[in-house]
């Protein structure tokens, strides 16, 4: 029955909860001679290497009887016994569904650290560690330099368009995590079980890549900020007394020797153990707390007390501050006019009358405040940009400047020059790594305590936080400094841009950067080799599959080992501005999919699609998905082009053997060549559950001039397919093919109109065969194509089934429900389908009422789901009921119920209704006696002509053979079909021959005694009836467990008898049988 096995997780820290594990004990135990590959805590690879996701849930082969037993011990539940291994009560459901643990990939160390009893807050857990990824080196070295580059208006909305980007991929984001449980692996699984796996794994390996280059960016600005800022004489290649070109290669060298020293030693640290990360990770989350609000603070004091810092100017263009010690040309001393060194740096000796450089003698020296302060009026200056090639005069605005353009320029190391050619692009390409890092929350989602609340909350505060920051510095910068001094890539007089600006002192924002950067760069290493891990686990990857081992505790050393290699590479190339584009475009195409993702889900309307999170639209999807795009070509179309490339390879190599194309007559060609594929594709294997969705085949009847009898079970059908997916509707006509042809042409064409009128989608099906049940049986097994088949039936329920001239229509109606059951479908029985509403009504208010008994696979979760969808039900709010035994603590029930919808993302209210051994009554007694006594005289009344010739033959010919012998026994001629299980053989006995025998025997039918288990199967359908009537009498709709059909076909009246006791009184009923699989799950 397309069984979801239970396979323990083979993990540390991860227990088998008491319960579950006895209730699974035989499915572990018949699988060791194989033992199951664990991935990542979301899917477990059995022997045959089928992944199968693992499940609390049932079908697994694991009770044993005798637990069988004491779970339907009492007369309560008897109607639904025969079925109980197969589908268990929902009491046995929720015991071991709230003992059940979903432990994502981890190591022991991280899992002690951090997996306190309750896991971690939205505040620790999801938003500082958002913070402390987001904020990082970018914001400490390049901000400045950007603001000055492009202007406050440029940067403002070079910073506005990131942050709408990742504050649009985090609403996505949002949507697709809280869209169920989200195991380790972050935004790869999310991708991937939202995608598939080709997309999963190129996305996957696009975001480990990033994550990993960003381990190499951090690395490198930790190096800068130790080389220039804090020990500048511990550069091994001497920076001090070159020039240009030189003075560049010596500090790119100084970074490579440096830097692989440094991701040597972070690495060690990973290695060692996660926990120090985490330990560190707080101290270095302050200090970049600590450095942003000392620059808050320096913006505030230049208001009342702007620092001293004085720049030197020559007419329009900027000094180097070591090429002079006073900013003029010469100075007074007692009278005396002496020349500075300034003069000597210009002219060729130090007398006055010495010869000096032209610009030098044409221009005047001034001497500006670097950082005028907030109240200075300088932002109108800095509002707009200027990009500047490679090697040009940094020149200060609205100052003269007396300049030859013919003249040679000479003494260009004494000005300070541009260090590399600047455009709008490249800074888009620079300043993106400074807004990723969104992820972080979600790749701990295993941590937390309640991920499905604090994800969306964590993330969009810390966007929201980050962006407001970086906006507010766009413009307090613009506001406060000089705009010579902020062109300035590299040191001003020994220190930081942004670190003179700060208060108390440098230092602060120095020491602050560095540690940050430190950070940032182990959080990189330690979340990158979980990612690859991850994704090696998964197997999509074939030649990645070492890499998913690693220590006993489960730390992945191959994955570090291989992160930390690629990482060289950006350390390899040096240079912070050329790194940073690498990794804004693997970052830019992982929440590109994010967001494709989201869209996709939502414009298909997948039934498992039900997030949580509500303020998402397909539409700001696809709009983060196109500043995406936009992005990653205006950073820089080549990285781009070798990004989607590297994406495109890794898809085609998981697919692998992909679609064979085939060209036909244009566009019908290629849809007939998709539409094989995706059959093709489909017949690959069962769909996962996430992709189950009703296919419904629905069973109509015709009347003699073919029109459909019951024309509301299409429009029931067309409110459930909110869920998509495919309809047939199916009649049979009784006949021969060439005798009835051309009625059954009439019978298409009246499915046809109607599916029209009632706007149902799919296929018709006309079957004609000698008789009904067998058209009925060839319908169920022959509909459909390949993979695209129905897997639930829909007929409705036999009005007059008690009326004598209907008793075929019922047999049928039950041989329905058995081969439904044999072909492992869903099987849907609408009651008085007349009374359901048609497609224009709608009800303003009104519950649809869930009354789950017995657990089979959670179709009585997904139907209310899907009907409200529809405009018809949308307003209806829905109840879940469950019955409570007497050993059953409803209270807990109750709480594990609330808590399994929570993680179905399922809104309803809950209740437990319980119900107590009883005695059986008189009336239910008395009425199983009569229905049993109408069972028998029906049968009698059901002879054939020919069956009571025979009988009388029978008779006539023992009369006259044993003439004096009264007593003879009665030949039993009784309908074909075996002993009966639910009715009695005695009693059957004695009421055979009710028109050949003696009056004794009509007297001996009266005084039967009903079968004991009939009673008790009438007293459970009378007890729940009563329940259903005081909770549900006003319900629009009550959805209700339907049990199943007797194994033998004598007690097939006593069926109906029991189904009629059991829905009486109620309105609209819809009936469920499950077809044997779970088709509801709580996994993203």
């Amino acid at each position: 029955k397309g069984q979801l096995d239970f396979v323990a997780f083979e993990q540390p820290g991860a227990t088998l909860p008491q319960d579950t594990a006895s209730h699974h004990t035989k499915s572990l135990g018949e699988r060791e001679k194989s033992p199951p590959q664990c991935n990542g805590g979301c899917f477990c690879v059995s022997g045959d290497g089928n992944p199968k996701e693992s499940s609390p849930f049932i079908n697994s082969s694991a009770a044993s009887d005798a637990e069988k037993s004491q779970q339907y011990d009492g007369k309560n539940m008897a109607l639904f016994e025969e079925e109980m291994d197969t589908s268990p009560m929902v009491s046995s459901l929720l015991s071991s569904l709230a003992n059940y643990s979903n432990l994502p990939t981890g190591s022991k160390e991280h899992e002690e650290e951090e997996n306190n009893e309750e896991g971690l807050g939205t505040l620790m857990g999801v938003y500082l560690p958002c913070i402390q990824n987001i904020f990082g080196v970018i914001l400490f070295l390049r901000m400045t330099w950007m603001v000055g580059i492009g202007g406050v208006f440029g940067s403002f909305v070079i910073v506005f368009m990131c942050c709408s980007t990742t504050m649009l991929t985090a609403i996505s984001m949002s949507a697709i995590a809280t869209n169920g449980v989200v195991p380790a692996g972050g935004s790869y699984y999310m991708i991937s079980r939202s995608l598939g796996p080709e997309f999963g794994g190129a996305v996957g390996i696009c975001f480990y890549l990033g994550t990993t280059f960003a381990g190499a960016m951090y690395i490198l600005g930790c190096i800068e900020i130790l080389l220039i800022y804090i020990i500048p004489q511990a550069a091994i290649f001497k920076i001090e007394g070159l020039e240009g070109a030189e003075a560049e290669a010596a500090l790119l060298n100084n970074m490579r020797v440096y830097g692989t020293i440094v991701l040597s030693l972070m690495a060690l640290v990973v290695f060692v153990g996660v926990k120090y990360v985490n330990k560190l990770a707080l101290l270095f989350l302050a200090c970049v707390i600590l450095s942003i609000l000392a620059v808050y603070a320096g913006v505030i004091k230049t208001a009342i007390d702007p620092p001293v810092f004085p720049v030197c100017l020559l007419g329009n263009r900027t000094l180097l501050s070591k090429g002079y010690d006073v900013c003029a040309k010469v100075i007074e001393i007692d009278n005396e006019t002496i020349t500075t060194k300034l003069w000597r740096s210009f002219c060729d000796s130090e007398s006055l009358n010495a010869t000096c450089d032209e610009y030098f003698t044409n221009n005047n020296v001034t001497e500006i405040q670097g950082i005028p302060g907030v109240t200075s009026g300088i932002l109108a200056e800095n509002l707009f940009g200027n990009y500047l090639e490679k090697g040009v005069f940094l020149e200060k605005r609205g100052l003269a400047s007396d300049v030859d353009p013919d003249s040679p320029i000479t003494s260009s190391n004494r000005y300070v020059l541009s260090d590399i050619t600047s455009f709008f692009t490249l800074l888009v390409g620079i300043y993106f790594p400074s807004v990723t890092g969104i992820m972080a929350g979600s790749n701990r989602s295993g941590d937390l305590r309640d991920a499905q609340k604090s994800i969306p909350i964590g993330t969009i505060a810390a966007i929201t936080t980050t962006s407001t920051v970086y906006m507010s510095c766009v413009v307090l910068f613009g506001a406060c400094i000089e705009g010579v001094v902020l062109k300035r890539q590299v040191r001003v007089s020994g220190n930081l841009v942004i670190g003179t600006l700060a208060w108390p002192s440098p230092w602060v924002i120095v020491f602050g950067s560095f540690f940050s950067t430190c950070g940032a760069g182990l959080q990189s290493l330690t979340g990158a080799p979980r990612l690859l891990q991850a994704i090696s686990r998964d197997g999509i990857i074939p030649f990645l599959r070492v890499f998913g081992h690693g220590k006993a505790n489960g730390e992945p050393t191959w994955a570090l080992l291989l992160t930390a290699s690629i990482c060289e590479i950006g350390i390899i190339i040096a240079s912070l501005d050329a790194v940073a584009p690498i990794l804004s475009m693997f970052f830019l195409m992982c929440y590109m999919f994010v967001n494709l993702a989201c869209a996709l889900q939502t414009l298909l309307r997948t039934p498992n699609w039900r997030p949580r999170f509500k303020f998402y639209h397909w539409a700001l999807s696809f709009l983060g998905m196109s500043l995406c795009l936009s992005l990653m070509f205006i950073c820089s179309w080549y990285y781009a082009i070798v990004a989607m490339g590297i994406a495109t390879c890794i898809y085609k190599y998981i697919e692998f053997c992909g679609a064979e194309k085939e060209w036909g007559d244009g566009i019908r060609g290629i849809s007939l060549s998709a539409a094989r594929f995706a059959l093709m594709r489909l017949e690959e294997g069962p769909p996962h559950t996430k992709n189950w969705r009703p296919q419904i085949l629905v069973l109509v009847s015709v009347d003699a001039d073919q029109n459909v009898e019951q024309p509301r079970l299409l429009s029931l059908t067309n409110q459930l397919k909110a869920g998509k997916g495919l309809t047939i509707v199916g009649t049979a006509v009784q006949g021969t093919f060439l005798d009835n042809y051309t009625e059954a042409q009439r019978a298409d064409q009246s499915l046809r109109k109607l599916m029209e009128m009632e706007r149902v989608k799919g296929f018709s099906q006309v079957v004609i065969s000698s008789n009904l049940r067998d058209a009925t049986s060839h319908l169920i097994q022959v509909g459909g194509l390949g993979g695209l088949k129905h897997n639930t039936v829909m007929v409705s329920w036999p009005r007059n089934w008690k009326q004598p001239e209907y008793h075929q229509q019922f047999r049928n109606f039950i041989e329905v429900v058995r081969e439904t059951t044999v072909a492992s479908m869903a099987l849907l029985v609408p009651k008085n389908i007349s009374s359901y509403p048609s497609n224009g009504e709608r009800f303003t208010e009104g519950h649809i009422d869930v009354w789950w008994i017995v657990h089979d696979g959670g179709m009585l979760m997904l139907l209310p789901f899907l009907l409200r969808q529809h405009k018809v039900w949308r307003k209806c709010k829905m109840r879940i009921f469950t019955v409570a035994q007497l050993d059953d603590n409803s209270i807990q029930m109750k709480k594990d119920l609330i808590t399994f919808l929570y993680h179905l993302r399922i809104d309803a209210v809950v209740e437990v209704v319980e119900l107590h051994d009883s005695d059986i009554s008189v009336y239910t007694y008395e009425k199983t006696l009569i229905m049993e006594q109408r069972s028998q005289i029906l049968k009698q009344m059901h002879l054939t002509k020919n069956e009571m010739e025979r009988e009388a033959q029978l008779i006539h010919s023992k009369n006259a053979s044993t003439p004096t012998s009264p007593t003879s026994p009665t030949s039993p001629a009784g309908p074909a079909g075996g002993a009966a299980t639910w009715t009695d053989n005695r009693g059957a006995d004695k009421g055979k021959n009710l028109f050949a025998a003696s009056p004794e025997s009509v007297k001996d039918l009266f005084n039967m005694k009903p079968n004991q288990s009939d009673v008790r199967r009438m007293h459970t359908a009378m007890r729940l009836n009563e329940l259903i009537m005081k909770k549900s009498k006003e319900a629009k709709l009550v959805l209700l467990n339907m049990p199943g059909p007797p194994k033998n076909r004598v007690g097939n009246e006593n069926y109906m008898e029991f189904l009629e006791v059991l829905t009486e009184g109620l309105n609209r009923v819809l009936l469920v049988r499950g077809g044997g699989r779970e088709v509801i799950t709580i996994y993203s």
